[in-house]
């Protein structure tokens, strides 16, 4: 069984986030164990399984995705590495749909290599604050959301710098009932977009899906494009994830839908033992 390495939200090898990637041949996923296993022996923050669909007429991929510890309902850069895959294998040309826990996704390619991603919009609600929220972080947050079916609690901070900064406590943040907790803040430049900058800047801290932090995540920027675009007055943004690779996602919003753009790289073609 054929598996890629993907390096997505980013144009270069060695940054951005990495997913694994199998592509499966029949029309039906293995058992979910087997999946799990692999995923956990892959150890990246996501793996993604997809299958041919030839009788379903809204998508032509079935698609899930794996931490190593547990089957998530939405992941961006995990999708985009399928995408990528499959453009890249030709069994792919423009708009790919995929059907998923979260209902038919669109992955559009462009003819230089970008991939926007049609994303359902997380709809964002005031929140207060979590007992023990500021500790875990070690910072105090500005404001706090909640993100509906998204799942994550996405936190304010001061600043660039503050997000930067942060050290949280795994095990606490891993108590929260949340996905994962988004941090983020305005960019330094006040929120202005020039020579290839950015808007906003975000972190994302998942110990529960046993991810202590995630190095770019596309479905959180389903959250922090309402977020920002009300801010800004733009429905057109860049966001720059602080993790140690980082990464660039470009995010459209229109309405009940989010459009997540990047670029991919595979930097690993291998082949899954027999009996994997």
């Amino acid at each position: 069984m054929r598996i890629r390495t993907v390096d997505a939200f980013t144009d270069r090898p060695y940054s951005g986030n990495p997913a694994a990637v199998v592509l499966l041949e029949e029309e039906s996923f293995p058992p979910d164990e087997r999946m799990q296993k692999v995923a956990g022996e892959m150890n990246l923050s996501e793996t993604a399984f997809a299958h041919p669909l030839s009788a379903d007429p809204e998508a032509g991929w079935a698609l899930r995705w794996f931490t190593p510890t547990t089957e998530v309902d939405l992941c961006g850069h995990a999708t985009l590495a399928t995408a990528h895959v499959l453009h890249c294998d030709g069994r792919s040309e423009g708009t790919v749909r995929f059907r998923t826990r979260s209902g038919v996704l669109g992955a559009a390619a462009a003819p230089g290599g970008a991939i926007t991603l049609n994303f359902p919009t997380a709809p964002l609600t005031p929140a207060t604050a979590p007992d023990g929220l500021a500790p875990a972080l070690g910072a105090e947050p500005v404001s706090v959301y909640d993100t509906g079916p998204l799942g994550d609690l996405l936190v304010e901070v001061a600043d660039e710098r503050t997000l930067r900064a942060l050290a949280p406590d795994s095990a606490a943040l891993a108590r929260l009932p949340y996905r994962g907790v988004i941090v983020t803040a305005l960019a330094e430049d006040g929120g202005g977009t020039l020579d290839g900058g950015h808007d906003y800047v975000s972190r994302m801290f998942a110990p529960a899906s046993g991810i202590p932090e995630d190095p770019v995540t596309g479905s959180a920027h389903t959250a922090l494009a309402p977020l920002w675009s009300g801010r800004l007055g733009r429905d057109s943004l860049t966001g720059l994830q602080c993790s140690a690779r980082t990464g660039l996602v470009r995010t459209t919003l229109r309405g009940e839908r989010t459009e997540l753009t990047g670029e991919a790289v595979t930097v690993l073609d291998a082949q899954l033992c027999a009996g994997w």
